[in-house]
């Protein structure tokens, strides 16, 4: 259920960034010099800024290049990571050595100050902020992949892939990159409210995107100085951000949580044990209980399971 939910929420935000000039009810551009700084009314939900500018039209309009942004920069790091990791770990000697040398450099120093550091020389602008954020965020689906495929590359199925025939390319696209890409998937889910507050920090700060285009970090850092005297058209794209990176952190925390292959349930007492019929089970001590199946969901089980366990600890 709550992976239908988040699910369904990050899809509807990808959907309305991909079709906001549609959505805008006025010309996020269009400037009304006579209705500045106007506060929120039903004409403007959100109110305007300092040139008129309608704020739900501009925030509307904002979350394309900052969502896109944010997809597009995960998308890189993780395809570039995932294909050091592989070479990494397959090839090692000489490559292994020297690709890990180069990530540990980039992992010594603190992400966003290298990044302000990479953005700034390589000028301003949002694709600059991008190359900038890829740059120091790679080593860390490399160490990933790069450990996965050790742990796969001297198993017994593998062994028998290569026994078969196959050349080295047809082995890593159909046999091994599907089975360690779930650790990096999870990550990548995880990584992108990371990486959407980081692009919009780099905006804030003047490294990203640039006026008049919208995007939330811009958008907070040009009205940063009307703090004090017209609150909602900083709060605005703040609370935007606030919102997109909460919906993307609870569905990657609960991918992680459905892609946990040991299935298991911490409670108070013991760890209950989800089997694939979907019910749950409470592993007997050693000498004692030999075990109990509860059911699925709902008060029922819940009571089963708390009577079960307090039955095995106080015997």
């Amino acid at each position: 259920m709550r992976l239908f939910v988040f699910g369904t929420l990050a899809g509807l935000l990808v959907i309305a960034s991909a079709f906001s000039r549609y959505l805008t009810p006025y010309d996020p551009y269009l400037q009304d010099l006579s209705n500045v700084k106007a506060a929120p009314s039903a004409l403007h939900l959100l109110g305007t800024d300092r040139y008129g500018r309608d704020m739900l039209s501009r925030v509307i309009a904002g979350s394309r290049a900052s969502v896109f942004s944010t997809l597009l920069l995960v998308s890189v790091i993780t395809v570039v990571g995932t294909a050091v990791g592989i070479l990494c770990g397959w090839r090692g000697d000489f490559t292994d050595t020297f690709f890990m040398r180069i990530s540990d450099v980039f992992l010594a120093f603190p992400g966003l100050v290298f990044a302000l550091a990479v953005a700034g020389s390589f000028g301003g602008g949002l694709h600059n902020a991008i190359i900038a954020l890829a740059v120091i965020s790679w080593p860390k689906y490399a160490r990933i992949a790069r450990s996965q495929t050790l742990a796969r590359k001297e198993t017994t199925w593998m062994r028998a892939v290569k026994l078969s025939g196959s050349g080295t390319f047809k082995i890593i696209l159909k046999h091994l990159l599907p089975n360690i890409m779930g650790p990096v998937l999870v990550t990548s889910m995880l990584d992108i409210g990371t990486m959407m507050m980081e692009l919009a920090a780099l905006s804030f700060l003047g490294l990203g995107a640039k006026p008049p285009v919208p995007e939330w970090g811009s958008m907070m850092s040009d009205t940063r100085s009307l703090m004090t005297i017209s609150p909602w058209i900083t709060f605005s794209p703040g609370i935007a951000i606030f919102l997109s990176v909460m919906i993307f952190n609870l569905l990657g925390d609960t991918i992680r949580d459905y892609a946990d292959p040991k299935s298991r349930e911490e409670t108070n007492g013991g760890t209950f044990i989800k089997i694939r019929s979907g019910g749950y089970i409470l592993p007997g001590r050693a000498g004692g209980k030999a075990g109990k199946l509860c059911g699925r969901s709902g008060r029922n089980t819940w009571n089963c399971r708390r009577k079960w366990q307090r039955k095995i600890y106080t015997d």
